[in-house]
């Protein structure tokens, strides 16, 4: 989306995300090769829950091991590194885990990638051959709903269509809440982008675009909500709401 805004025609090299703490700096970095690998699961749903273990797409990025030695415990990240004060199997918490790059190289061409430009990368582009780390963040980021669980991960996808861009921010609040007859209600608030006014066809299409990518990207969900529970109910809110999109605060996709 924010490639798109800013009118980037070259994905895997025009940005990069950093993976870092406060205690401990920058982590890892996205290269063209984990941008590229990511865009590639993006499009290959099935092959990502294979690999990853999970429907939702995590960050993906690629770490030095001499300056940084990663390790998992019980599913989530543990690290060691030289910093002002070094850091010794510092529990990150983030659930995520660590894939050598020989590796992640067998796993695509067991997928049937065995070029890069598979990957829509140069055949002449030299990869470091570095070690992988895949964050999903903090596990308890998720919002349970029919027994499924909706990551936020899911639900931005389905913001990230041309038409629907154009009305909103990307920022969303993901709940649950209960009707009347005491059924259960997947509720999203979704931030419009500044000055843009709410009509009724956009709910209704934003809605939809969600359910779809739920449908496409979240095995759970398809299999066990409801047919007729599984049409989310979206609410329309102005930039900087201070319900749901408060100024100057940390911003929050799910709400319990």
């Amino acid at each position: 989306m924010i490639g798109q805004r800013t009118g980037s025609t070259a994905p895997c090299f025009d940005s990069a995300s950093l993976y870092g703490t406060a205690d401990g700096g920058v982590l890892g970095n996205e290269t063209p090769l984990s941008i590229a690998i990511r865009r590639w699961f993006a499009r290959h749903p099935a092959a990502a829950r294979q690999l990853f273990g999970e429907s939702r797409l995590p960050t993906l990025v690629q770490y030095d091991p001499v300056s940084r030695f990663f390790e998992t415990q019980e599913g989530t990240l543990v690290v060691s590194g030289e910093n002002s004060v070094p850091l010794l199997r510092y529990h990150i918490a983030d659930k995520g885990g660590l894939i050598r790059f020989d590796e992640m190289r067998a796993f695509l061409e067991s997928q049937g990638v065995k070029a890069l430009n598979q990957l829509d990368l140069p055949n002449d582009f030299q990869p470091r051959e570095l070690p992988f780390v895949y964050v999903f963040g903090r596990a308890d980021f998720t919002v349970s709903y029919y027994g499924a669980n909706i990551y936020p991960e899911n639900v931005s996808v389905g913001l990230e269509y041309p038409d629907i861009m154009g009305w909103v921010t990307g920022k969303f609040v993901l709940e649950t809440r209960e009707s009347g007859d005491g059924d259960k209600i997947l509720h999203i608030a979704v931030e419009l982008l500044p000055g843009m006014a709410a009509n009724e066809t956009m709910a209704p299409m934003i809605a939809e675009s969600i359910r779809k990518e739920l449908l496409r990207l979240n095995s759970e969900f398809a299999h066990y909500t409801p047919t007729e529970r599984q049409m989310p109910q979206v609410s329309l809110h102005a930039f900087a709401d201070p319900e749901y999109f408060p100024a100057g605060v940390k911003h929050r996709y799910t709400r319990k």
